[in-house]
């Protein structure tokens, strides 16, 4: 007949309609009989006019028996009349004569053989499904009281292997007569999977025999599951059949790590699994492992050892002729060349799994110099050819996964191959034992020429990628060339000239750029602590070195254009660093917060970079505060007072630029700095010069403050020239009070509080007079 749809399609969407019918034919079926049941226990009488499909056990009364209930008890039959026969054949077997045996069984099979079909026939489904049950035990029984009277001498496996073979087909001719039974077929599919395996087992077959087995039977079961469209069949025979495929092609795996044997089970495997992907394209995932195992088959032609790397390179080479040459076929359908493809796409995954330890060990040596710098002592690479499989399979992955076939998205496929083709030739001078020089060298190279194809790279992935590849490769070539003083500066001086000219391309990327000027910041930094060492400066001093090259940032930051923010940063990041090796000496602390300050305070003098002033501030009054440390001054006014001018220098610019600006705002922080640490001081100091400088210096700031109108002034200096007051008569009032009579202190208390409370109106209004006049003051 004509279709407007391809016949596949249509078979799919009758499927799905036929299981949207079954489900609501369940539902329908569930929701009856939960009326049914409802009706009964509410109106029993209308009941039977109802749902006559439930008749009940006894007039007038619900029914006795459901679905569930009916499965419950045909279950526990068929269970009783399994143990019952069974121990009839295990216990009472041995009170019959041959006859008596031959007839009980032939009599009791033969009933429970041909009892279904009746019952089938009545509509009696559940029931015939548990007779059946039955039977198939009964069969079993039947075969083991063959073996036990009639071929005792007879091999236990040999004959367990042919009787589960005579089992399966007897069940399969069964259930084919009966096709209203659903547990004969999925019985004798399982019964099929012993015959071989039961076979290569108990003859006393290898390994590889026994695999096979098992490969034998899962193609036998891929047969049945593709041939047969009944669901009782096609379900447990696939799911037996990737199983004993699973073991199979395991045994053989493992086989093929020690000798070239298994490579044909491994064919045959491969060969499996494309047929059955061929065959149901639902099952795509049959052609990864039928790719994997052809993989492994010809890895398992290299008779090397588990522990050899060109038996991994050999492996890995498959990868790119399976994202190659499937494409190409034509042919092939979709769901055979999306699994090859996967496969590939796994094996070079596992490669690189594999390479990339072996690899990273092979560049750890080099990493020694560290523990001495300029001690050329560092080990030389070993040699001897042993990674270079390794380096071969980095290589073959990278040109698996920049197929465009590949299985991973094109930009991650296309990073992915550039980080093995990186990291295999930056390798392989190391394990191909080359000198330490041409080592280096060749690093070098590339590290350069990652950088420079992150510089003309279009894309922002292919860019970054190639970038990061290219500042690995430079720390690992910058630590590594710590072993020698010659190798020091010549890999930094060109790695930072490289890095500036970088910056300068004009067509990268910003952020390239950026990079680059970063890189460019640190390598010279690097090279100002060298020439320091190499110059026999001590650590702390080598602090100033290094400010030289913030220094030459602010001085050319005009002119670096787009990469100026990232260059002053590593430059500021710089600046902090050199703080570090001068802590352990103060002079040469200050000395270096000083000049920091200063490299500040000439940046600052740009507007966009006014902010930086702050910087300069801080760091200043850091550097007096270390270099008075260092001398043992303890006064705190040396601290502070610097800290009060800076602060006070810039409230006076404020106030000017804003006359509207409070006081508080502009002189409060400068103000307080000096006066809270030295009234603090003063509370503990027995002498009198610091009280009365500090009371002089108060009075002066009340009197400015109120000649000038500004609050903070007049408070902060009203507040401690009392507070210095009281310090300085506290010792005569302690006098006064120990010579008056104990009484008199809260007599005077009293007075005073009568006093307030007689005048408190009086008193309110003072103090809201005294807090508007203070209020009209900035």
């Amino acid at each position: 007949m004509d279709t407007p749809l391809p016949p596949a399609e249509e078979l799919a969407l009758i499927d799905r309609e036929l299981a949207r019918l079954d489900a609501r034919r369940m539902y329908l079926l569930t929701r009856r009989e939960w009326l049914v049941r409802l009706l009964w226990q509410q109106a029993p009488a209308v009941a039977p006019t109802v749902a006559p499909a439930f008749p009940p056990a006894a007039p007038g009364g619900p029914p006795s028996t459901g679905p569930s209930a009916q499965n419950v008890l045909l279950t526990l039959g068929a269970v009783l009349l399994a143990v019952a026969a069974l121990a009839f054949t295990l216990v009472s077997w041995g009170s019959l004569g041959i006859g008596g045996r031959s007839a009980v069984l032939a009599l009791l099979t033969a009933a429970a053989l041909a009892a279904p079909a009746a019952l089938l026939r009545r509509g009696l489904r559940s029931t015939a499904e548990s007779v059946a049950g039955v039977a198939l035990l009964l069969t079993v029984l039947d075969a083991y009281a063959l073996h036990a009277v009639g071929l005792p001498g007879t091999d236990g496996g040999v004959y367990a292997a042919g009787a589960a073979a005579v089992l399966a087909g007897l069940w399969a001719g069964y259930g084919l007569a009966l096709p209203g039974l659903r547990l004969p077929l999925p019985a004798a599919v399982a019964a099929a999977q012993l015959p071989l395996p039961l076979a290569a087992a108990v003859t006393g077959a290898g390994p590889l025999a026994g695999g096979w087995a098992l490969l034998a039977t899962a193609a036998l079961d891929a047969a049945l599951a593709t041939a047969v469209s009944r669901r009782a069949v096609r379900l447990p025979a696939g799911a037996a059949g990737a199983l004993l495929a699973a073991l199979a092609l395991s045994t053989g795996l493992a086989l093929s790590l020690g000798a070239a044997g298994p490579a044909g089970l491994l064919a045959a495997g491969a060969l499996l699994g494309v047929a059955v992907a061929w065959r149901e394209p639902r099952a795509w995932a049959a052609a990864v492992a039928g790719g994997l195992a052809g993989v492994a088959a010809v890895g398992a032609l290299v008779p090397a050892g588990p522990v050899s790397g060109w038996a991994v390179a050999v492996r890995v080479a498959v990868a790119p002729a399976l994202l190659v040459t499937v494409p190409r076929a034509g042919r092939l359908p979709q769901p055979v060349r999306r699994g090859l493809l996967c496969a590939g796409a796994a094996v070079s995954a596992l490669g690189v799994l594999v390479a990339v330890p072996v690899v990273a060990g092979a560049l750890l040596p080099g990493l020694g110099a560290l523990r001495e710098v300029w001690a050329a002592t560092t080990p030389r690479p070993a040699g001897g050819g042993q990674g270079i499989p390794y380096v071969v399979t980095l290589l073959l992955a990278a040109g698996a996964l920049a197929s465009p076939a590949g299985v991973l998205p094109s930009r991650e496929a296309r990073t992915a191959a550039a980080v093995c083709a990186g990291a295999a030739l930056f390798v392989a001078p190391v394990v191909a034992g080359l000198p330490v020089a041409a080592v280096l060298a060749a690093q070098l190279a590339v590290t350069v020429a990652a950088g420079a194809g992150a510089l003309r790279a279009t894309g922002r992935d292919a860019a970054f990628t190639a970038a990061g590849c290219a500042a690995a490769g430079a720390l690992y070539v910058s630590l590594t060339a710590l072993d020698g003083r010659l190798a020091t500066f010549a890999v930094f001086g060109l790695l930072g000239a490289g890095c500036a000219l970088g910056a300068a391309y004009g067509p990268a990327l910003r952020p390239v750029r950026a990079g680059g000027a970063v890189c460019a910041v640190g390598f010279a930094t690097a090279t100002a602590v060298a020439l320091g060492a190499l110059a026999g400066l001590a650590v702390p001093w080598r602090a100033v070195a290094v400010l030289l090259v913030p220094a030459l940032v602010v001085a050319l930051a005009p002119r670096l254009g787009p990469v100026r923010v990232p260059a002053e940063v590593a430059a500021g990041t710089a600046g902090v660093l050199a703080v570090l090796p001068a802590a352990g000496d103060r002079p040469v602390l200050a000395l270096v917060l000083a000049l920091g300050g200063v490299l500040c305070a000439g940046a600052a003098v740009r507007r966009e970079r006014r902010a930086l002033g702050w910087a300069a501030g801080a760091l200043f009054v850091a550097a007096s505060w270390v270099r008075l440390g260092a001398s043992g001054v303890t006064a705190p006014e040396a601290y502070t007072l610097p800290v009060s001018a800076l602060a006070l220098a810039v409230g006076l610019v404020r106030r000017r630029r804003d006359p509207a600006a409070s006081s508080w705002a502009a002189y409060g922080p400068g103000l307080a700095a000096t006066l809270l640490p030295s009234l603090v001081a003063v509370w503990g100091d027995a002498y009198w010069p610091r009280p009365l400088l500090l009371g002089l210096a108060a009075l002066v700031l009340t009197l400015g403050g109120a000649h000038r109108g500004l609050r903070a002034p007049l408070l902060l200096g009203g507040a401690t020239l009392a507070a210095v007051a009281v310090h300085e008569l506290a010792p005569y009032v302690v006098q006064v009070v120990g010579a008056l009579p104990r009484w008199l202190p809260p007599a005077l208390a009293g007075l005073l509080l009568l006093l307030v409370g007689a005048t408190y109106e009086k008193r309110l209004r003072e103090a809201r007079r005294l807090r508007e006049a203070i209020g009209r003051l900035r």
